[in-house]
């Protein structure tokens, strides 16, 4: 199984995250961001990834701390539980509608962390969750897990389905991206022979 436990502690958050890539979409989530841990289950479920995870975080401040350490940590596992990448596909690429829109995720498990963010968020806040918290999650996942993730907007007006495209969008294109290919199984997809 292709798994990582991860623990995080620092003044502004403490969080316990639980990952395996080789689930069923499971999830158990608690970040004391409701609209973040609505967007982690639907994560879970789109991927087909078991995800548990539980921050005690500032929010009293504000909820930035906990969105952007959750993502360091959600990355760090999927750094960890793909290990040297034998045999996975790499790459993945969805097109997934959410209503009016239409939000593009394409990411290589390529070694490089990096995101390229091409979204218009027109509210500031969803309920009580800062907008551009979204664009910070996904940066601080990309970057710990090591993977080049591009997130693009194709239509769309309503903040809400378009946080939520892109979360669905993301996991969709991971679902295809870790697959292990049974006749390359011990192959590492690079001419390089690394994808570090």
């Amino acid at each position: 199984m292709r798994e990582a436990q991860i623990t995080r502690k620092t003044a502004e958050t403490d969080i316990q995250l639980k990952l395996c890539l080789d689930g069923t979409g499971k999830s158990d989530i608690d970040t004391g961001v409701g609209f973040l841990d609505h967007m982690l289950t639907l994560f879970a479920r789109h991927s087909g990834f078991d995800l548990e995870a539980v921050c005690k975080g500032d929010t009293r401040v504000d909820d930035h701390h906990s969105v952007e350490d959750t993502g360091i940590c959600l990355g760090t596992a999927l750094g960890q539980a793909l290990g040297d990448k034998r045999g996975i596909a790499r790459y993945g690429d969805v097109t997934l509608p959410m209503d009016e829109a239409l939000v593009l995720a394409a990411v290589d498990l390529s070694g490089r962390g990096a995101l390229y963010w091409a979204m218009d968020i027109p509210a500031q806040k969803v309920g009580s969750f800062d907008t551009e918290l979204a664009k910070e999650f996904f940066i601080a996942f990309a970057r710990c897990a090591g993977i080049t993730l591009h997130i693009r907007q194709l239509a769309g007006s309503n903040s809400h389905h378009l946080i939520e495209g892109a979360f669905k969008a993301v996991a969709r294109a991971l679902k295809q991206a870790v697959y292990i290919d049974p006749a390359k199984a011990g192959e590492i997809p690079s001419t390089k022979g690394t994808l570090s």
